[in-house]
């Protein structure tokens, strides 16, 4: 299998290094998707990740639908406010 050129290889692989980790996997795995049987061998051997790589990026992409519209992350994430963990500083500072 080999569906793409030569030139739109060299661009695809430029690209997929300068993502970040999670976007790489999706990258590859939107790649894939497109291409369907097959295309997880091909972009793997294409981008030199290994196929599991591939099957992340595809859980991954069907977490980003589940998400609401403008959110990056699911609610309930990130750092937790200070004032949750020593509920004296809000009389404190507030």
């Amino acid at each position: 299998m080999k569906p793409y050129t030569e030139e739109i290889e060299r661009l695809m692989t430029t690209m997929f290094c300068r993502l970040s980790e999670k976007d790489r996997r999706r990258y590859a795995a939107v790649e894939a998707h497109k291409l369907g049987w097959g295309g997880k061998e091909y972009i793997s051997k294409l981008l030199g990740i290994d196929s599991r790589t591939i099957c992340q990026g595809l859980v991954d992409l069907k977490e980003m639908q589940e998400l609401a519209p403008g959110r990056i992350r699911r609610p309930g994430g990130g750092r937790k406010s200070i004032i949750n963990a020593m509920p004296e500083l809000e009389s404190i500072f507030f």
